[in-house]
């Protein structure tokens, strides 16, 4: 028997999607809202959310215009909560990437509004669901927030998403495995039926990945674009809705973003290397033969898609050991999803694998012994 309850914040009230999903959405805003905020970010999109704002005000709304200038920092959230505020604004449509995203949904869920995403990219899910990533003004992670909903409408035009770097696929693919990756370990044995289904979800998100991305990379307007672009936008975000724990690959994440990069990494990027470190954790203290092979098959998809496999290629060749114990730290604090996993994980074995995850060797049986006697 089931001990508690549980609430799931599922999905959006309505989503859209398509070739022209714009065109058919906007018809739905007035009913929604009188007085919007329109948030974004990016100078290559600030084109785009003008058009959108010249076709709102078209059809008899009065839009105002904002632009975060942190990635959803607590500092630009306070700001656009009192120019929403002052503005009389009765709703937020948030315009842009993941950390847009996520900025307009806490936004509107503090002031009790309703909240319309608009994804100009497949980088993440924060279109789709009930939670926004908090950073510090230097990008650094803090605390994820979850929110009372889901968005009331997500538009996912095609056209629009289409105009993003590829680089922003790519990350979002990263980002999308690690369903499949981390909750197959951390919820494999959960009792809850509705969390087995999302595991095996997150096991096709995953076989489709493998299959199509390549192609979506090489043809946007390709049905593998299609099937790619939606997996990383909205099917990760309904598996997520319905169950299934995050594990080290965000942890790792959360920790690598403490850090100073020579170039900043896209979020998917982070998680995608962090999916490595947890197969290297696997490897240190199981000597899993099935996590090694994983391993291989995801370092040479990673590799197709130019995504990082090594310090190197997130810009933290020259990092010094002393910051990246610190990234371990944050990795490691006590309230870390690294503790879904089913062993226990400590600093020192968490800064092993980071440094070394693009390794395809297997530990030997002597070194996983030091290991475990240094915990």
């Amino acid at each position: 028997m089931q001990a508690n309850n549980n609430l799931h914040r599922i999905a959006p009230e309505k989503l859209i999607r398509g070739e022209r999903a714009w065109q058919e959405a906007k018809e739905f805003i007035p009913s929604l809202c009188k007085r919007p905020l329109l948030l974004g970010r990016s100078k290559s999109t600030s084109e785009t959310r003008k058009s959108i704002s010249l076709e709102l005000n078209s059809i008899g709304l009065n839009v105002i215009q904002e632009e975060l200038k942190y990635d959803c920092c607590e500092d630009d959230l306070k700001r656009i909560y009192s120019i929403t505020k002052y503005s009389s604004c009765d709703a937020i449509i948030a315009c842009g990437g993941g950390k847009v995203l996520d900025a307009g949904k806490l936004v509107a869920n503090r002031l009790n509004l309703p909240c319309i995403t608009i994804p100009l990219s497949a980088s993440t899910c924060a279109g789709w669901t009930a939670l926004s990533n908090i950073y510090s003004s230097k990008g650094a992670f803090i605390k994820d927030e979850v929110l009372e909903k889901c968005p009331n409408l997500l538009i996912f035009d095609y056209s629009l998403v289409r105009e993003a770097p590829k680089r922003t696929l790519a990350s979002g693919i990263a980002d999308a495995l690690a369903k499949w990756y981390e909750a197959s370990i951390s919820s494999s044995k959960s009792n809850d039926a509705l969390v087995q289904q999302a595991v095996q979800m997150a096991r096709v998100l995953r076989d489709q990945l493998l299959i199509d991305s390549k192609k979506a990379l090489e043809d946007t307007h390709s049905i593998a674009w299609i099937k790619v672009a939606e997996a990383c936008s909205l099917t990760a975000g309904l598996i997520g809705g319905i169950g299934g724990k995050t594990a080290a690959a965000h942890a790792v994440h959360n920790g690598l973003t403490q850090l100073d990069f020579k170039k900043k990494s896209l979020h998917g990027e982070l998680v995608g290397y962090g999916i490595l470190v947890q197969f290297r954790i696997e490897e240190l203290l199981t000597n899993n033969q099935l996590a090694h092979q994983a391993k291989k098959q995801l370092i040479e998809l990673l590799k197709d898609l130019d995504l990082p496999t090594e310090l190197k290629s997130l810009g933290l060749e020259s990092t010094e050991k002393k910051e990246l114990e610190k990234a371990c730290l944050f990795a490691c604090n006590r309230k870390s999803d690294i503790h879904n996993l089913p062993f226990t994980v400590n600093k020192d074995i968490l800064m092993e694998a980071i440094l070394d995850a693009g390794r395809i060797d297997l530990i030997s049986n002597d070194r996983k012994s030091l290991l475990r006697e240094n915990k």
